[in-house]
């Protein structure tokens, strides 16, 4: 019989990044709030902290799962998590010294630097077109004079992201896309400022302020679509447990993960994590290994029974003594596969940076003809170098640094409004090119559900009644499948963590929960009164939205793969349901990524879509990646893009934007290169000055973001 194993929010896992402190206090403590999900929750939460001595504020991040809680005088966690169990909410500890601050300091300053160019540009715009109204004499001298009191500081603080990477690259005797960027806004500033000096008619500070504008703001949108990506295996390190209660003799004492030495024994509770590989040697219980292997079931333990770090204890204590501790235990292991994996992907090169590899050397050398050029033919300095200057602002590259993040961004808002999260910068251009799909199956396309059948009238009442509003996976499975049935009229409703829900009906006592609380054999029973437990029958059904996917998909000419944790049997129904031809049973997640990995040498695109902890290696392996937003923390950091309802259907459309998008980015790259082609001769003959290049470019880029906004539109 397949009982549903738990989910990721029932064992404590971390939400998204560490958010800012939100709470006072000399000292914080973050707890996970995996069941939280109203503001009923937020306010009960809330409550029972602050009634603690010692506690002064606590803050729920709802969207993350998450309090912060300040403290005034030191208070060990487990005291705050026994005060929220018993005021019925389930808690675990944090390690998030493990997670980055989520402190986006670098859009900021983009932001900031983005307002001060604009600002600066608008006001010497406005003496500009005092200049071009017919000032002259001291009057244009001055006009000149205050735009570059206002221009030179702007340039200085504004455009400092591109001398910097410019510095960088050229610091290794490289190129890269700042360096023409640098020179361009360095040479127009440059000449801008002597031909204010010496009395010019023309000064295009102008010019370089509306090239650094456009730029960042290029800059900006490439930051925001890279923002959203975070390391898996940061993410999945955080999910170690960072305290535990070992024993030795009649002493019990709650120690840093880090002081585990093998040998150790330690106990863990009903619904906790285990911190450790090693074998039982008191205590019975059911143990779900669905994060680490998939399995949808599962497995009795006892004592002389082997686990692993990252399974949860579902229903008895347990106490276990440690085989492996540290850098040794399994979860560490699948912390350095991610690491190795997400290291191999990262080696993709974006199509703006293959470009710039070319770009770059092209617009130097171009600027350099036309300098030396000009010298020989009319030896004006002067003047050679104004139309070096109008050469290198014209095919300045404002238009390509555009061409993909305007893409990106406006692909990024359809698929956000059709329910599909894009987090990676170069997902969409990895998305175009897949023509391999592997598929996970438990949690990814199927789900839990109840056999309701085998349930009388009365019983589905009272199941419904008891679970309708209760957190765990399996609970939710059972009211879900209940649909159109009223719910009996049950008082003092108790969750039990680790065992169940209790509740008083008609002066009897109904308990609904695992076999070993009720007295028998494993799996998911209801109790009435005293007549003997009657077995709930849980079973897998495909996920609103599976069948439709994997006919779109397979008539996009994609091909499908199913691989699973789960045993044969199981995965085999599935595949057959669906119409998947090639799968494959009882996958570890090594086995997952060499899976993946099998692939490389055929040149095969895999797009990997999973949810769970045994995923996390090969979602981080493949060619791109998708994960439901209910997947384990670390599956989502380590995916592409997450999948944000509960149906798959929005996924259909995924493969179609992408390559929608990338012929965008080449229709773009096609509109900056066609204008360079008339641009560049016009500019070299001297009939561009710095003014009227900058105009030229500004409308180049106009048109690229016009072209990336078709998107929004049928693709």
């Amino acid at each position: 019989m397949t009982q549903a194993a738990a989910c990721p929010a029932c064992i404590g896992m971390p939400e998204g990044t560490l958010e800012k402190a939100a709470s006072n206090g000399n000292s914080q403590i973050v707890l996970s709030l995996p069941a939280i999900h109203c503001v009923a929750c937020i306010n009960g939460v809330e409550r029972a902290l602050r009634g603690v001595n010692g506690v002064a504020n606590a803050r729920v991040n709802l969207s993350m799962k998450r309090v912060t809680v300040g403290l005034d005088r030191p208070i060990a966690p487990e005291q705050l998590i026994d005060t929220l169990e018993l005021a019925g909410f389930e808690a675990r500890l944090l390690d998030t010294s493990l997670l980055g601050a989520d402190t986006d300091t670098y859009g900021r300053g983009l932001m900031t630097r983005i307002a001060v160019s604009g600002f600066a540009m608008m006001n010497v715009m406005l003496l500009s077109v005092a200049v071009w109204s017919g000032a002259v004499g001291a009057t244009q001298h001055l006009f000149h004079m205050i735009s570059a009191m206002i221009a030179l500081p702007a340039l200085i603080y504004a455009a400092q992201p591109f001398f910097h990477n410019a510095w960088s690259a050229l610091s290794v005797r490289k190129l890269n896309m700042d360096v023409p960027i640098s020179l361009a806004i360095l040479l127009t500033a440059g000449m801008s400022l002597f031909e204010t000096f010496y009395g010019g008619a023309q000064a295009y500070f102008d010019a370089a302020l509306s090239l650094t504008f456009f730029l960042l703001i290029g800059r900006y949108l490439d930051h925001r679509s890279r923002k959203a990506a975070a390391s898996a295996a940061a993410q999945l390190s955080a999910l170690e447990v960072p305290r535990v209660m070992r024993l030795r003799g009649d002493t019990r004492e709650m120690i840093d993960f880090a002081e585990l030495s093998i040998g150790d024994h330690i106990q863990v509770l009903p619904g906790g994590r285990i911190p450790v590989d090693g074998i039982i040697v008191e205590g019975a219980s059911q143990i779900d290994r669905s994060l680490l292997t998939g399995e949808s079931r599962t497995a009795d333990a006892g004592p002389d029974a082997a686990v692993t770090a990252g399974e949860v204890n579902m229903t008895g204590p347990l106490i276990i003594r440690a085989t492996t501790v540290g850098e040794d235990t399994t979860l560490r292991k699948m912390v350095t596969m991610v690491d190795q994996a997400e290291a191999v992907r990262n080696r993709y090169t974006a199509i703006a940076d293959r470009a710039a590899a070319i770009y770059a050397p092209v617009v130097h050398l171009l600027a350099l003809v036309a300098f030396l050029g000009w010298v020989a033919y009319s030896g004006d300095v002067r003047l050679s170098l104004n139309i070096a200057v109008a050469v290198l602002i014209i095919t300045c590259p404002c238009a390509l640094g555009l061409a993909v993040p305007a893409v990106s961004t406006t692909a990024a808002g359809r698929l956000f409004r059709a329910g599909l999260l894009v987090k990676d910068g170069t997902a969409l251009e990895r998305l175009a090119e897949v023509d391999t799909v592997i598929f996970d199956k438990t949690g990814t396309l199927t789900m839990p559900a109840a056999a309701r059948d085998m349930m009388d009238e009365q019983t589905q009442a009272l199941a419904l009644a008891m679970t309708q509003n209760a957190t765990h996976p399996i609970s939710q499975a059972i009211a879900a499948s209940l649909t159109g049935v009223t719910a009996a009229v049950v008082s003092d409703q108790k969750e039990h963590p680790g065992r169940g829900i209790s509740a008083r009906w008609n002066g009897q006592d109904v308990r609904l929960g695992s076999g070993a609380w009720l007295g028998t054999q494993a799996g998911t029973y209801i109790q009435i009164g005293n007549q003997p437990p009657q077995k709930i029958a849980l079973r897998s059904e495909l996920r609103e939205g599976a069948r439709a996917l994997i006919q779109a998909w397979q008539n996009a000419g994609l091909s499908l793969h199913l691989v699973s944790g789960d045993d044969a049997e199981e995965t085999g129904k599935v595949a057959e349901a669906l119409g998947i031809t090639r799968w494959q049973a009882n996958t570890t997640p090594a086995d997952k990524i060499a899976y993946v990995e099998s692939f490389a040498g055929t040149g095969a695109r895999v797009l990997m879509v999973g949810d769970g902890l045994n995923d996390t290696g090969a979602l981080a392996a493949a060619y791109a990646s998708v994960s439901p937003a209910t997947a384990a923390d670390a599956s989502r950091a380590a995916s592409d893009v997450v999948l944000l309802n509960d149906s798959l259907t929005p996924l259909i459309e995924l493969p179609l934007v992408a390559r929608a998008a990338k012929r965008r980015i080449v229709e773009n790259f096609a509109i900056s290169a066609g204008y360079n082609l008339i641009a560049i001769p016009v500019a070299l003959m001297g009939f561009a000055t710095p003014l009227l290049a900058a105009i030229a470019m500004s409308a180049s880029s106009i048109t690229v973001l016009a072209n990336a906004l078709r998107l929004r539109g049928r693709v």
